[in-house]
């Protein structure tokens, strides 16, 4: 009885292990580029504006955010983010508030790294693009504001 049960949690472990391993990865619905034209850090507080392109369209968004970037060389105004799009399903839940989900880390290199999302379920990743440029998502997180579409 016992080769039995050992025999059937061997099987059964290598089943799940050949299925974790195959698992196909999540495709990103859409991806945003983030420029940070003001930086206010006495105050920690951030805007600026940003590209969503989702279904080959760019759609410009502004942004604001509290404690967004960390050690940033006060004489430079500018600072580049850019990401994976995730549970996207329509422009519309875009907009909102974005909370970070999972915590910000840094690379060797020093750029930084973040997951967050908003009440819709939209997942973005979020990474640096400026070598050494720092960011971290405060709590109040960032909120994000598609902008109006000319005709």
């Amino acid at each position: 009885m016992n080769r039995t049960v050992i025999g059937f949690l061997f099987v059964a472990s290598v089943l799940l292990l050949s299925n974790v391993s195959s698992a196909p990865a999540q495709v990103p619905d859409g991806t945003v580029k983030i420029t940070a034209r003001s930086v206010a850090p006495g105050v920690g507080l951030s805007w600026g504006e940003g590209v969503l392109t989702y279904k080959d369209q760019d759609y410009p968004f502004t942004f604001e955010a509290k404690g967004l970037f960390r050690d940033v060389d006060p004489g430079i105004t500018a600072a580049e983010l850019s990401g994976q799009v995730f549970n996207l399903k329509g422009v519309a839940v875009f907009n909102g508030t974005y909370h970070k989900v999972e915590a910000d880390t840094s690379d060797l290199a020093g750029s930084s790294r973040a997951t967050m999302k908003n009440v819709d379920g939209v997942v973005v990743n979020l990474v640096s693009t400026v070598e050494g440029r720092k960011f971290i998502l405060g709590r109040d997180g960032l909120t994000i504001k598609l902008k109006e579409r000319k005709p």
